[in-house]
């Protein structure tokens, strides 16, 4: 079946959710601990997309995965670095679409201007470490015990990809729209590229 990476809209949200769902229910990859329903999805779709990128990867019209990028901290130095996300559907697994979806993303945030990436990852997590080192990223530490669920304390692990080459005087990061507006937009989405196979395992 064809898949098509795209940039998410409210339209999304309640598939985003529904992919989401179980995460929070059943598992400790995530903190939170109750689902987001679609409007609260929506929302945070709205937020995001104002200035990071949020991806869906749409396999024979389902949203498969999805993957987004927010602001690493608050502080004005640290805006040329941001925190990475990426949640597949359990169906869809091990066919290539959270490495397309990162791709993709990396992509859009090297051409805004940003940096350092940076993932946390709830420990345990051998299939996350594995998707995240595969495509890059390297382990910079643990945050121990940092977290509580399911009567548990458990460890968050950090890992770090290089956007692009850093430079001494960076440019202040570019808007989405200012992205969206220049040459190039569908080849970022990795619309028509081979970066995602369709098959799940």
């Amino acid at each position: 079946m064809p898949a098509r990476i795209g940039f998410a809209d409210a339209a999304h949200a309640a598939a985003i959710a529904e992919i989401y769902r179980p995460v929070v229910e059943s598992t400790a990859i995530s903190f939170e601990t109750v689902p987001p329903d679609r409007e609260e999805m929506a929302r945070r779709i709205v937020d995001v997309t104002r200035d990071h990128p949020w991806l869906v990867c749409e396999v024979g019209g389902r949203v498969a995965g999805y993957a987004y990028a927010t602001k690493h901290r608050v502080r004005s130095a640290y805006r040329w670095s941001v925190d990475t996300s990426v949640y597949v559907d359990a169906s869809s697994r091990q066919g290539g679409v959270g490495r397309g979806l990162y791709a993709s993303l990396f992509g859009i945030l090297a051409a805004q201007g940003y940096f350092n990436a940076y993932a946390g990852i709830a420990l345990p997590n051998a299939a996350s470490v594995g998707l995240h080192e595969a495509v890059g990223f390297k382990k910079v530490g643990v945050y121990q015990r940092v977290g509580y669920k399911f009567g548990e304390w458990r460890d968050v692990g950090w890992w770090q990809l290089e956007l692009r080459a850093h430079e001494e005087s960076p440019g202040e990061p570019l808007t989405i729209e200012a992205v969206r507006a220049r040459p190039g937009w569908d080849a970022l989405l990795g619309r028509g590229e081979p970066l995602v196979r369709a098959e799940a395992a």
